[in-house]
């Protein structure tokens, strides 16, 4: 079996240095970079499996890597998992806004590492049910398999958090969903955030439904829901 292959993109050279060892002893491929450019050109020839990257980098900062490997065909489902010094609530929004999968405040255990990783890779690896690949409800069509959202035949541009948020939602029309809930579907149970960030990925979500935001309906001191009734005319069908 191949082993994981996974890139540190990191500029403190004794950290990567660690994190190269101690993963390698765990079992990965690993390789290294130490600005944001060589980290960009080594995911683009070494395809990684997984990607630990650091926001504070030289030549090319951790955000916008993160922007442009989601913007690149070739790169855009690899797992990211953020490194930083910074533990403000901003910057974690900031990174999940842009695509990030997860996000991990320095210090940190390398063992802890280890297993958000591992959960990263079992929430990619789980195998949707074909029965119910898509569902289209009010004019809104969520396909599993493709990974794409069309509104009135329109392709949305949605993150994959934002794919998961609104997967969950339209499954069960009608259903208000805590935060809580919605971080562990939307982000993973192992994922830890704070309730505030659902908040941001529904504003983002919303935004770029335009004339449909109204489909996703806020449930006072609960969460969220997906609208429950069908106006006339439309249809609700699952595949």
């Amino acid at each position: 079996m191949a082993k994981t292959k996974v890139l540190i993109i990191e500029d403190d050279r004794s950290l990567s240095e660690i994190l190269e060892y101690n993963m390698q002893k765990a079992g990965y491929d690993v390789s290294r970079a130490h600005d944001g450019r060589d980290g960009l050109n080594q995911a683009q020839v070494k395809q990684p499996d997984v990607i630990l990257l650091d926001v504070m980098l030289p030549v090319i900062d951790g955000i916008e890597v993160c922007k442009r490997l989601r913007a690149n065909p070739d790169t855009k489902n690899v797992l990211i998992l953020m490194l930083t010094a910074k533990s403000e609530e901003s910057d974690q929004l900031i990174g999940f806004s842009v695509g990030a999968d997860d996000y991990v405040v320095k210090p940190f255990s390398i063992r802890v590492l280890l297993e958000r990783i591992k959960a990263l890779q079992r929430r990619k690896s789980s195998i949707p049910d074909p029965q119910v690949d898509l569902v289209s409800r009010l004019g809104v069509v969520v396909d599993r398999m493709r990974h794409r959202v069309m509104i009135h035949g329109e392709l949305m541009d949605l993150t994959k958090s934002e794919f998961r948020l609104l997967d969950t939602l339209i499954r069960q029309p009608g259903r208000a969903f805590e935060r809580s809930e919605l971080i562990d579907a939307a982000l993973g149970e192992d994922t830890l955030v704070l309730e505030r960030t659902i908040d941001v990925h529904i504003r983002a979500l919303r935004r770029k439904m335009e004339g449909k935001a109204d489909v996703i309906e806020t449930v006072r001191g609960v969460g969220y829901r997906f609208k429950e009734n069908l106006t006339d005319g439309e249809e609700e069908s699952s595949i």
